[in-house]
């Protein structure tokens, strides 16, 4: 049965703002995508923020010492260089300053809508056009929807006995109470993530005592950092191609890795070492050095980086423990072992829903679908990009595009002009709407699978926020070099999809047709994925 729109929508279908290309997100990958939109001359469009700034990540996460893991010259858009980066690895207030800036230079300001929370996205076979509402009331229709909401949007937390019994403060890293004093208080960080190697020695010296539940340490190494000099910035701004030869010699040394990662995992035994001898370095206690050393493979999980997270681990008013937690009262958390720790103050260093990126309800396909159950094996696209039963719905940072290498910013531009492709090539053969056909989907997929059982993420001996927690496969990374998915992404190819043309004034019958003719409706789709 076809989805249509509900009853009350369509007598007031008028007031629906219409737009040929709705854009949901204002990160990296939002206002990369409207830049190059504008700069290829397509201009009907419209970006839905919740907030009311843009930013994504770099707007939501402003916990003390948050800051890029990848140098700033290669996380940045490749159309728009800042010569003013004041350190090599930028911190949040200075990305989130870059992205506004951008916004500002390159025209996307007059086509923002703040405050707009995305409640539900369904597609409408009729009219072959998605309808969105959202949580302010309004409501818009769109003929290809573009998801940039990204991976790393939604907070998750701990399902631990009692958590709703406390009674002092607690939050989430994402969700950063700065208004909460925590000079002279007892906290708790529940978590080791990249979040928490940042925050924890920021906070460590302020609190009368911090406990760190660790479940898992992770890997750390030295972190590279230091400040731009004022005449490397001169050279920037005058000599811009000083910059690009930065960028470039960055990028490479960066791609590298992936031979550990992916193509010769026995290689990361000699980053290890580097790792290792930085432990030994920066802890002497040799109890708490062996409580910080990882039991899997290097790579397996996210590699940290951080010159400071050993030293204020190893403070007298910092405690690690790695019993696990069995419940938490109204002020103490009570771990497995019997102890009682008093605490005032809960912080949640737990990460993201990185394996659900949308909520149920939320995305609707072809005949109401829900993406959630289409994703109910795990999350998986056509380049991270397209999915079978979703016409005219693109992801950026879909599944299987993260990199545990090299800048994401490469891979959301890869995306972005893979998209713009696919449009562009929709204007030039008349097709009003395309969808990926599912046998290329799923052989598309397969071979991602196979070549990511070969990496280290599966042989490290480890779990991780990589692995879908239902099936244990990787629906997060890309299995090789980033340049690779620059070429998968570089050609754009109509014979991978479904292509319809405008939809009828009436609700025909609707006849499938072979590509090279126009499919009307979704009887051919349907007949495949069947």
């Amino acid at each position: 049965m076809n989805a249509r729109m509900p009853n009350d929508a369509a007598v007031n279908r008028a007031s629906l703002i219409e737009t040929d290309i709705a854009i949901i997100g204002t990160g990296f990958a939002g206002l990369g995508m409207a830049i190059r939109l504008r700069q290829a001359g397509l201009t009907d469009f419209v970006i839905a923020e919740k907030a009311d700034a843009v930013g994504g990540t770099w707007r939501d996460n402003h916990y003390p010492g948050c800051a890029c893991d990848v140098q700033s010259h290669v996380y940045s858009f490749s159309f728009a260089p800042n010569p003013r980066w004041t350190r090599m690895f930028a911190r949040q207030p200075e990305i989130r300053a870059y992205l506004e800036d951008c916004t500002r230079r390159f025209g996307v300001e007059r086509h923002l809508r703040f405050g707009h929370e995305l409640t539900s996205a369904f597609y409408d076979d009729v009219r072959q056009r998605w309808h969105l509402s959202f949580a302010n009331g309004q409501q818009w229709s769109a003929r290809v929807l573009i998801s940039a909401m990204g991976g790393l949007s939604r907070a998750a937390l701990p399902d631990i006995p009692g958590i709703d019994t406390f009674k002092g403060r607690a939050f989430h890293s994402q969700h950063w109470d700065h208004a909460y004093p925590l000079d002279g208080k007892r906290v708790a960080v529940i978590g080791t993530g990249a979040s928490a190697i940042q925050f924890v020695p920021q906070i460590a010296p302020r609190v009368a005592h911090l406990t760190l539940f660790q479940r898992t340490p992770p890997w750390i190494m030295p972190k590279a950092d230091r400040a731009v000099r004022p005449f490397e910035q001169w050279l920037f701004r005058h000599l811009p191609f000083t910059q690009k030869i930065m960028r470039s010699a960055l990028y490479c040394m960066l791609e590298s890795r992936a031979l550990g990662f992916a193509v010769h995992p026995s290689l990361m035994k000699t980053a290890q070492k580097v790792a290792e001898r930085h432990l030994r370095r920066q802890v002497r206690d040799p109890q708490l050095r062996a409580t910080l050393t990882p039991n899997y493979t290097m790579g397996c999980k996210r590699i940290l980086i951080s010159n400071d997270y050993f030293p204020a681990l190893s403070r007298a008013n910092v405690n690690v423990t790695t019993s696990a937690i069995e419940r938490i009262e109204e002020d103490a958390v009570i771990t497995s072992d019997g102890v009682r720790h008093p605490v005032d103050c809960l912080i949640f260093g737990t990460g993201f829903q990185v394996a659900d990126p949308f909520p149920r309800g939320v995305v609707r396909g072809r005949g109401g679908v829900d993406i959630v159950d289409t994703w109910r094996d795990g999350a998986h696209a056509y380049l991270g990009t397209t999915l079978p039963g979703y016409p005219n719905f693109f992801m950026i940072v879909g599944p299987n595009t993260g990199l545990g290498h090299n800048s994401m910013v490469f891979m959301i531009e890869s995306q972005v002009e893979y998209i713009l492709r696919a449009l562009k090539t929709m204007q030039s053969e008349r097709a009003e709407a395309i969808e990926v056909r599912p046998h290329v989907e799923h052989a598309y997929n397969e071979q991602i699978q196979q070549r990511l059982g070969r990496a280290i993420w599966s042989t490290g001996g480890c779990k991780s926020w990589y692995l879908d927690p239902r099936t244990g496969r990787n629906t997060t990374l890309w299995p090789g070099f980033a340049y690779k998915f620059r070429q998968a992404t570089s050609t754009f190819s109509m014979d991978d999809y479904f292509a319809y043309s405008p939809a009828p004034q009436t609700a025909n019958a609707h006849a499938a047709a072979p590509h090279g003719a126009r499919v009307h409706g979704n009887a051919a789709a349907s007949a495949e994925a069947n």
